[in-house]
């Protein structure tokens, strides 16, 4: 029953508190971002490996998102001087404060995506 009334009280902060907390999961809960931050948990990252990682996103997609993700201050992006001329892309400080809930998010999708895809092909 506590579990209750600290879900409520937490709802009503939240609720409250919209004008702040909205532009910030916009910015955070996007098609890429939440998968892009994922890959650069462990290590940087050049592009081409993040793309491969991704699979299926752009090599578009994937630029935007992560000029947006830079200026947003969770990726760095660090020029090598090889030839030809790398670029090497890492999570920073803030950004990996998101480790944590984005694992148990991308855990909760796998744990439950089935059961979403099956009521979502059912109801159609």
């Amino acid at each position: 029953m506590a579990n209750d009334i600290d879900l409520q009280a937490l709802s009503d902060a939240a609720v409250l508190d919209v004008p702040r907390i909205r532009p910030v999961l916009e910015k955070i809960a996007d098609k890429w971002t939440i998968m892009i931050l994922t890959v650069l948990c462990p290590q940087p990252a050049r592009f081409n490996e993040i793309k491969r990682r991704l699979g299926t996103i752009t090599h578009k997609s994937l630029a935007d998102a992560l000029k947006r993700l830079e200026r947003d201050g969770l990726v760095t992006r660090t020029v090598i001087p090889t030839t030809p001329i790398g670029v090497v892309y890492a999570i920073t400080p803030i950004g990996h404060s998101l480790r944590e809930p984005f694992e148990a998010l991308c855990a909760w999708a796998s744990s439950h995506g089935a059961e979403m895809m099956g009521s979502s092909t059912m109801n159609t």
